[in-house]
C-alpha cells in the first residue's frame, strides 16, 4: 500500500548521523493508520510528516533526510518528485533559473541559479521580488503570478532590474490533489539581457541614423561641398563614438566614372592609408576595392593572415567592411579596425550594415538638399497652386454660367462677370510669378523641366472630364510646363468656357472625354465648330470603347488624335506639343497611343 522512495543520503546527514537520529519524510496519505510508520521504525528515527509532493520538495529541499516515505495516494505524483531530487544536479546546471514559490512569492525551492544571478547565497524562503531587487515589471502581464494562481493559467512577463539586467519570467501553477485552487507556482526564469541590449543598441543606431540624415535647407544653404562634408563628418563621428564604439573608421565615396574610392573621412588611419589610391577591383585594392566590387561585407578575422588585407590603422589585427549602399547600387565603403584578433562579431557585422544604410541616406541627403535650395520655393509654390487649381475652375465654370444668363440683359452685371473671369483666371499666374520672385538668385537646380518643353509654356488648355482625378492631373502634369490649364466637366460647361473668353483669348488645345454626362465628344467637337473657326480638339477613351462610333464622324469633323486611358506624362505632353506646333490640321487618322 506504500512504496519508499530513498534517495542518497546528504553530506550533512551522514556527518550527522552519529550525533542525531535518522529522519525520514512521510508523505502521508489515507493509509496512515493501517501502515503506522511511528509504530514501525519506533523512537529511534525522526518521522516528517507531510500532505503533498510539493511540500515535501520544499522540506527536501531545506533540510537533510535519510529517507522519503510516500503512501500510495501520492505515488505517482511523488514519483515525478523523487524523480525531480535525483534530477537535482541536471536542474542546476540549467542556464535559465526555476524554483518554486507559494501565494506570497515566497521561495520554497530552486535550481541555484537565481542565487548566481541576484548574489544571494540562499535564496530559499526569501521573497522572490525582494531577490531580484524589487525590479521594474514591464508587462505584457504586470502581476503575472496573481494571474497564474487566480486563473490557474501560465502567465509570463518581463522584468528590468539593477545594472541594466532583463529576465523574462514564466509562471505556471501547480493544482494538488483534493485543492480547488493553486497554492504555489513553478517559475522559470530567462535571462534576457543580451537580447534587449541587443534591441536597444539597434533602436539607438536607427535614432543615430535618424538624426545623421536630419539635415534641413537652412544648414546647408551657404556652405561649401567641403563644409558640407565636415558636418556629415561631425555627425558620423557622434554616432560611431556614442552608440558603436568604435575609435577607427575611414569612409570612401565611390566615382562612378573613374571608380576611384576616394577618401572623404578617415579617423584613427595611418596617413598613408588614409591618402592610398583605391579603386573598386577584387584584386589588388584591398578589402576596400574588393567590398565596393562585390557590394558586400568583408569581416577580416586576422589581418596577418588576410591576403587582402592593405596596411590601415597601425597595429589593427582586425577589420571590419561594409558597403554604402543607396537603391541597390554601391556609393561608397566604411571600414573599421581593431587592435583585437577576431574583433567583431555577427551582431557588430549587422550593426554596421546598419549603420552604413543611413550614412549612404546622409550623404545622398547632402545632395539633395543642395539642389532643395534652389526647388524649395518653386515647389511650395506649386503645392499652393494644385490646392486652388480645382477650386478655382469651379470659380470659373459658376461665372460663365451665370454670364450666359445675363448676356444681352444687364450689361453691367455682364461687366462685373468679366471682371470676375479676368481676375480668376490671373490667379494661377500670379501665384507662379511670386513662386519664380521667391526662388534664390543662386538656385542652380540639378535639373530644370521647363526647359525640356518650351512649346508648351504659356498654351491655353482646356480639359473637359467628369472625373476629378483626370482634371487634377492634367493640371500636375502639363502646369509644370507652365501651360495654362482649366478645366470643365460636361460639354455645356466646356461650351461656356469657349463662349466667354476674350476677344484677344483662345484655346491652344481641348482635350475632351469621348463620353460626357450630357453629351459625346463628338457633338461637343460640333458645337465648338459653331464658335471656332478650327478646334484643335483631342478626344480621351479606354482602349475599345467608341459609343456611337464618336471617333469616326469626330476625324470627318478635323478630329487631330486619340488619346488612350490611363494615358503617360509623355503620351499627354507629345499630343499638345503636337497640335500646338502644327500649322496645318493633321491626318485625321494620326492616333497617339
Amino acid at each position: 500500500m506504500s512504496e519508499p522512495i530513498v534517495s542518497p543520503p546528504s553530506a550533512s546527514s551522514q556527518r550527522d548521523s552519529s550525533s542525531a537520529r535518522p529522519r525520514i519524510l512521510y508523505l502521508g496519505g489515507t493509509h496512515d493508520q493501517v501502515v503506522d510508520i511511528r509504530q514501525r521504525f519506533g523512537k529511534d528515527v525522526e518521522i516528517v510528516e507531510v500532505l503533498s509532493p510539493v511540500k515535501a520538495l520544499v522540506h527536501f529541499a531545506r533540510e537533510d533526510f535519510a529517507a522519503v516515505y510516500c503512501d500510495a495516494d501520492h505515488f505517482a505524483r511523488a514519483a515525478e518528485v523523487g524523480q525531480l531530487i535525483r534530477n537535482d544536479r541536471i536542474l542546476q546546471g540549467m542556464p535559465d533559473g526555476l524554483v518554486l514559490i507559494d501565494s506570497q512569492n515566497q521561495i520554497l525551492w530552486g535550481n541555484g541559479r537565481l542565487s548566481e544571478w541576484s548574489g544571494c547565497q540562499e535564496v530559499v524562503g526569501e521573497n522572490f521580488y525582494h531577490v531580484l531587487g524589487s525590479p521594474e515589471i514591464l508587462g505584457p502581464d504586470f502581476c503575472p503570478f496573481h494571474t497564474a494562481l487566480s486563473t490557474n493559467q501560465p502567465s509570463a512577463s518581463t522584468l528590468r532590474c539593477e545594472e541594466n539586467r532583463y529576465f523574462r519570467v514564466h509562471a505556471a501553477p501547480i493544482l494538488e490533489v483534493g485543492q480547488d485552487a493553486p497554492q504555489n507556482l513553478v517559475v522559470s526564469i530567462h535571462n534576457i539581457s543580451a537580447e534587449i541590449m541587443h534591441q536597444q543598441k539597434l533602436a539607438a543606431i536607427h535614432q543615430a541614423g535618424v538624426e545623421l540624415a536630419d539635415l534641413t535647407t537652412d544648414e546647408i544653404a551657404n556652405l561649401t561641398v567641403e563644409e558640407r562634408i565636415e558636418l556629415l563628418k561631425s555627425n558620423i563621428l557622434q554616432c560611431t563614438q556614442d552608440v558603436l564604439q568604435l575609435d577607427v573608421i575611414e569612409i570612401r565615396m565611390l566615382d562612378l566614372k573613374t571608380t576611384e574610392l576616394v577618401s572623404i573621412m578617415s579617423l584613427g588611419m595611418h596617413p598613408e592609408a588614409s591618402e592610398r589610391k583605391l579603386y573598386s577591383g577584387v584584386e589588388g585594392h584591398g578589402v576596400t576595392g574588393f567590398v565596393a566590387a562585390m557590394g558586400k561585407s568583408y569581416v577580416c578575422e586576422h589581418t596577418s593572415d588576410d591576403p587582402l588585407y592593405l596596411e590601415g590603422a597601425e597595429g589593427a589585427r582586425s577589420s571590419l567592411t561594409v558597403p554604402l549602399i543607396l537603391h541597390d547600387q554601391v556609393i561608397g565603403t566604411l571600414n573599421v579596425e581593431s587592435p583585437e584578433v577576431s574583433a567583431f562579431s555577427e551582431s557588430d557585422l549587422q550593426f554596421l550594415e546598419i549603420f552604413a544604410r543611413n550614412v549612404a541616406v546622409g550623404l545622398n541627403t547632402l545632395e539633395l538638399l543642395a539642389a532643395e535650395k534652389a526647388s524649395t520655393a518653386a515647389a511650395s509654390v506649386e503645392a499652393i497652386h494644385s490646392a486652388v487649381a480645382l477650386p478655382v475652375d469651379d470659380i470659373l465654370n459658376d461665372a460663365v454660367n451665370v454670364m450666359e444668363r445675363y448676356i444681352g440683359h444687364e450689361p453691367e452685371v455682364l461687366k462685373r462677370l468679366q471682371n470676375i473671369l479676368r481676375n480668376t483666371r490671373d490667379i494661377k499666374q500670379v501665384i507662379q510669378k511670386v513662386g519664380q520672385s521667391m526662388a534664390p538668385v543662386t538656385a542652380s537646380p540639378t535639373a530644370d523641366v521647363t526647359a525640356a518643353r518650351p512649346l508648351l509654356a504659356g498654351r491655353r488648355i482646356l480639359v473637359v472630364d467628369a472625373d476629378e482625378g483626370v482634371r487634377t492631373a492634367a493640371h500636375a502634369l502639363l502646369e509644370r510646363y507652365h501651360s495654362i490649364v482649366e478645366t470643365a466637366q460636361d460639354g455645356n460647361a466646356a461650351r461656356s468656357m469657349v463662349r466667354n473668353l476674350g476677344p484677344t483669348e483662345a484655346y491652344d488645345v481641348i482635350i475632351a472625354d469621348i463620353r460626357l454626362p450630357d453629351m459625346n465628344g463628338y457633338e461637343l467637337q460640333l458645337k465648338l465648330k459653331e464658335l471656332m473657326e478650327q478646334v484643335p480638339m483631342v478626344l480621351m477613351t479606354s482602349f475599345g470603347y467608341d459609343p456611337g462610333h464618336s471617333i469616326v464622324k469626330a476625324r470627318k469633323e478635323g478630329l487631330r488624335c486619340v488619346l488612350y486611358k490611363p494615358f503617360h506624362l509623355d503620351q499627354l505632353v507629345s499630343v499638345v506639343e503636337e497640335i500646338v506646333s502644327a500649322d496645318v490640321v493633321a491626318p485625321a487618322d494620326d492616333i497617339v497611343s
